[in-house]
């Protein structure tokens, strides 16, 4: 015979789950349709040698019209050392959120200053660099 708690979770989940189910079914209907008067949320993608591609690709597919990407790519080959990252580095930082898949670590400090300077968040995922946020991967 079954215990009281087993029959219990049956007709009704436990108030964890019955939460994250709650916030899921308002995600996706969240995600249906955009507000009429909405604008896209801006992302500028920095990536090395095509590494946010997969991201890139994501974004696109389940975000539907509510974000607008923008990518600044660096293909060349890069010193060990960058001084001066000026070169490499877009010049005027117009967007909501960077997202940071650059590999020189020199690029993604600089980025991340330049970007707090302006008050735009980057997230640099698995790495340390202070001004970004750094969620592991």
């Amino acid at each position: 015979m079954p215990s009281w708690d087993s029959l219990t979770l049956r007709k009704q989940p436990p108030a964890s789950i019955a939460r994250w189910q709650a916030v899921r079914l308002q995600r996706e209907s969240d995600s249906i349709d955009m507000k009429p008067d909405a604008k896209p949320q801006i992302i500028l993608v920095c990536q090395q040698n095509g590494s946010a591609e997969a991201k890139i690709a994501g974004i696109r597919r389940y975000g539907g019209d509510r974000f607008q990407i923008k990518t600044h790519d660096i293909d060349d080959p890069l010193p060990e050392l960058i001084d001066d990252t000026t070169a490499y580095l877009p010049a005027r930082l117009e967007a909501d959120l960077i997202l940071d898949f650059l590999k020189h670590p020199d690029l993604s400090t600089d980025l991340a200053r330049m970007a707090h300077d302006r008050g735009i968040p980057v997230v640099a995922s698995g790495k340390k660099i202070p001004d970004a946020l750094t969620p592991p991967t």
